[in-house]
Formats: structure tokens, sequence, C-alpha cells
């Protein structure tokens, strides 16, 4: 999970996974369309590779990505779960304050 959340804390990052979904890129086509250089698209390649959210493969001189095989389900989980008990904190808070001003009035 460790590697999942540092990949997508990057707003670029987030961007080629989401240019990804539309279909598969080669490296220079992203690093135009992101306005970087080809060393710093391959970097943010690297780290999405390595956390198993994209896959790339080289056919002749052109190294093409696609979406991996991490689909970020054990992420989506905890962030559900941190979210109920958040969700479960702020009903308590609610109650004791109902229960607080009824009292006082």
């Amino acid at each position: 999970m460790d590697r999942a959340f540092a990949a997508i804390s990057d707003p670029t990052r987030r961007g080629i996974l989401h240019r990804l979904g539309r279909g598969d890129a080669s490296i220079s086509d992203l690093a135009s369309q992101f306005d970087m250089t080809l060393t710093g698209m391959k970097k943010h390649i690297a780290v999405l590779e390595g956390a198993g959210l994209v896959a790339t493969a080289k056919v002749g001189r052109v190294r093409t990505c696609r979406l991996g095989p991490q689909r970020l389900d054990a992420e989506a989980a905890w962030m559900r779960m941190y979210q109920e008990m958040v969700d479960a904190r702020l009903d308590r808070l609610g109650k004791f304050l109902e229960r607080t001003k009824g009292g006082a009035s």
C-alpha cells in the first residue's frame, strides 16, 4: 500500500493514470502531453511501474505504457474504513452536542 499511496500522491502521476485509462501511450507521447522532459516522464513511469499501477513494453525503440495489474483495492478498502471511523466519531460528537444542548435548555 505504501508504494501505491506514494505513487498517487503526485498530481502528475495521477494525471498519467487518468490518461492511460483512455488508452496506451508511449513515454514520448506522455512527456509531450504533460510538457516535461523524457527523463522526467521516465522517472514518473518508474514510480508507477514499481507500484504495479503501470506496465511498460518495449517494441523496437518505443516504450509503450498501459495501466498495470494493481487496481488499488486494498487502498480503497483502507480509505473506506478510515472514512467510516471518522464518520462514527463525528456522529458521536453530534449526539453529545445534542445531549449537551438539550440539557442546557
